[in-house]
C-alpha cells in the first residue's frame, strides 16, 4: 500500500497539473480570442486597462522606487506619469502579441507605411550582418514590444537563432511556439544544453540573439544607472568563445503607439584582458551602458516593474 505521503504527494502533482493545464487552456482561448479582435483597438483598450490596474499592483512600488533612483533629479509626479506609460506600454505588449505575425514591414519603405520603420542605416547594417558570412551576437532588452527583434530579423531573411525562455505551464509554451513559429526564427529555451547549441550557431556561421538586462542571480556585476547589480554575461562568454561582433538592437514605440522604428548598432567594442581576449565582466558592462543610454531616452518604455536591483 502506499504511504499517506507519497499518496499526498500524487494527489498534489496531479491538482497542479490540473491546475496547469486549465490555466493553459485559458491562456490560450484568450491568445485566440485576441487574434479575432482589431489588434489596435484591442491594444487601446489593453493600455487603458493596464494604466488603470497597475498602480494598485506591488510591482508599481517597485517601478516608483526604481525610477526614484535611476532619476533622483525628477519630480514625483513625473515618476509617476512615466509609470502610467509604463503600464500602458505592458498592456499593449500583451495585446500585440497575438497579432505580432502579422505586423507590417516593407523591403524596401521609402514612404515609411510599414507598422515597423527602420532608417537607411539601420537597414544598410541589417543587409551587411546578412549577408557578410560572419557569425554575430545580437542583444535586446525590453523596450516598447520586445518581442518584435526576432520577426525583423526573420522578415529581413536574416539567420537568427533566438534564445528565449520557456513559460512554466506546458499548453501555454506550446501556444507561443506555434505563435511564434515560421515568423520568429529558430528558437532555443533556455536549459543546460542551449550554451552547445548556441556555440554551433555561431560556428556555423549563424546570428544569436537574447534580452541582456534581467537581474541574473549567478552573473556578473555590473552598473546601471549608478547602482551595482547583476547581469548574465552568457553573450559575453559566448563572444569570447568563438570571437564574433555584437551588435544590439531596440524596438521604439512611435507617438502613434501602433507603430515602432527598429535600431541596430554598429559592432560594440568589446573590453579585452591583458592577454587580448574579451574580458567577460568588462564587455557585460559596456552592453549594460548602452541598454541604459536607449532607456534614458525613453525611459517610459522600459520594463521598470520588475526586481533589477537586488
Amino acid at each position: 500500500m502506499l504511504s499517506s505521503r507519497t499518496l499526498a504527494n500524487r494527489l498534489q502533482r496531479s491538482f497542479k497539473a490540473g491546475i496547469d493545464a486549465a490555466l493553459g487552456s485559458l491562456a490560450v482561448g484568450m491568445l485566440r480570442t485576441i487574434r479575432i479582435t482589431n489588434r489596435k483597438h484591442m491594444a487601446d483598450f489593453a493600455g487603458r486597462f493596464m494604466r488603470t490596474l497597475g498602480p494598485r499592483l506591488k510591482e508599481h512600488r517597485i517601478g516608483r522606487a526604481n525610477l526614484a533612483a535611476a532619476f533622483p533629479e525628477k519630480s514625483t509626479d513625473e515618476i509617476e506619469a512615466i509609470l502610467r506609460d509604463v503600464w500602458d506600454n505592458l498592456g499593449r505588449v500583451a495585446a500585440e502579441f497575438a497579432h505580432i505575425d502579422r505586423l507590417e514591414m516593407f523591403d524596401p519603405d521609402p514612404l515609411e507605411k510599414g507598422d515597423i520603420i527602420y532608417s537607411k542605416e539601420v537597414d544598410a547594417r541589417f543587409r551587411r550582418l546578412r549577408c557578410d558570412g560572419k557569425p554575430a551576437l545580437v542583444f535586446a532588452a525590453h523596450l516598447a514590444n520586445w518581442e518584435l527583434p526576432a520577426l525583423i530579423a526573420a522578415k529581413y531573411r536574416l539567420d537568427a537563432t533566438v534564445l528565449y525562455r520557456r513559460p512554466n505551464i506546458g499548453a501555454v509554451s506550446d501556444a507561443i511556439i506555434q505563435l511564434r513559429k515560421g515568423s520568429m526564427g529558430n528558437l532555443i529555451a533556455t536549459g543546460l544544453d542551449a550554451p552547445l547549441k548556441l556555440v554551433r550557431v555561431l560556428e556555423d556561421g549563424g546570428h544569436v540573439a537574447m534580452l541582456v538586462d534581467q537581474h541574473y542571480v549567478n552573473g556578473v556585476d555590473v552598473t546601471f544607472f549608478g547602482r551595482r547589480c547583476k547581469a548574465n554575461p552568457f553573450i559575453a562568454r559566448l563572444a569570447r568563445h568563438v570571437e564574433c561582433p555584437i551588435h544590439g538592437t531596440r524596438i521604439i514605440r512611435l507617438g502613434d503607439p501602433h507603430r515602432f522604428r527598429v535600431d541596430l548598432t554598429e559592432a560594440i567594442e568589446p573590453r579585452r584582458d591583458a592577454d587580448g581576449k574579451i574580458d567577460v565582466a568588462g564587455t557585460m558592462q559596456a552592453i549594460t551602458s548602452v541598454v541604459e543610454g536607449w532607456i534614458r531616452e525613453h525611459p517610459e518604455q522600459w520594463l521598470w516593474v520588475h526586481r533589477r536591483w537586488r
